[in-house]
């Protein structure tokens, strides 16, 4: 791979894995763009290393309260914040990953044309537009949420799987609408990122095992060195612009995209 290419896909990969504007849809304007050949599986799984890396150190205070209570929960330690909001990210991970394994090929094959994400990307930005446009203001925290509020992101999260969605922006629409804070919307969605990783990176790892291929270790580490610090770098500048801000600037850029994307292969 040419350095060049190391760096960018690097970085799209940080920004978009977390910002709402689809990183399938950005990962098919690296190649429009570039005659850049396939980089390989071996770095799609450094490059998830690395923005896992990433989502686990910037929550690691809240991760390592989560565990102590989750596992306190299951001794019969009895049920804190901690140990609730670690368990509702366990079930909002069961929808996808139940819908993602028995349908993933057909997902692969039938839904990955450009045209679908130009139309995912207006479509669910609308939608994030409307939910954001709704909660302008307060709301609730990731600590407050119900049985029903996790089912229902949990629902949404597995609409990600129709590329152009974005996972975080589904998540995160579906929370501004159950009345959720910008900010305990993002975070959660953040949290969700977690499981779904780790779970796309495993089933990557075992097809890379799979294969007999040299693997190019130089950008393999670049990779996930450079994934890891932009993936850090938009977690906390996200929390801060949305904060201040809100989903609108997204919401415009993923209009933009979408129709480029239609009108570049209509």
């Amino acid at each position: 791979m040419e350095w060049l290419q190391v760096f960018v896909l690097s970085i799209v990969q940080g920004l978009t894995e977390f910002l709402p504007i689809s990183s399938s849809a950005h990962l098919i304007l690296v190649p429009v763009l570039t005659d850049w050949e396939d980089q390989g599986l071996a770095f799609d799984v450094a490059l998830h290393i690395g923005s896992l890396a990433a989502v686990v150190l910037y929550f690691r205070h809240e991760l390592a309260r989560m565990a102590g209570s989750w596992v306190g929960s299951l001794r019969g330690g009895g049920m804190d914040q901690d140990a609730r909001l670690a368990w509702w990210v366990l079930l909002a991970t069961v929808p996808v990953c139940l819908i993602g394994f028995t349908s993933r090929d057909a997902i692969e094959l039938g839904m990955r044309s450009p045209l679908i994400i130009g139309a995912s990307l207006i479509g669910f930005g609308l939608v994030l537009g409307y939910a954001d446009w709704r909660r302008r203001r307060g709301g609730r925290s990731e600590y407050q949420l119900g049985l029903r509020d996790v089912l229902f992101i949990g629902g949404a999260q597995a609409l990600a799987l129709i590329p152009g969605t974005s996972r975080s922006g589904i998540t995160i629409t579906a929370a501004l609408l159950l009345g959720m804070s910008r900010e305990g919307a993002a975070r959660f969605s953040f949290l969700l990122s977690i499981p779904v990783i780790v779970l796309a990176g495993g089933l990557e790892i075992v097809g890379l095992v799979r294969e007999s291929h040299a693997v190019d270790w130089p950008a393999v580490t670049v990779g996930a060195i450079l994934s890891g610090i932009s993936a850090y770098l938009c977690i906390h500048y996200f929390l801060v612009f949305i904060k201040r801000v809100g989903m609108q600037p997204f919401v415009v850029y993923r209009l933009l995209l979408g129709g480029w994307l239609l009108w570049l292969f209509w």
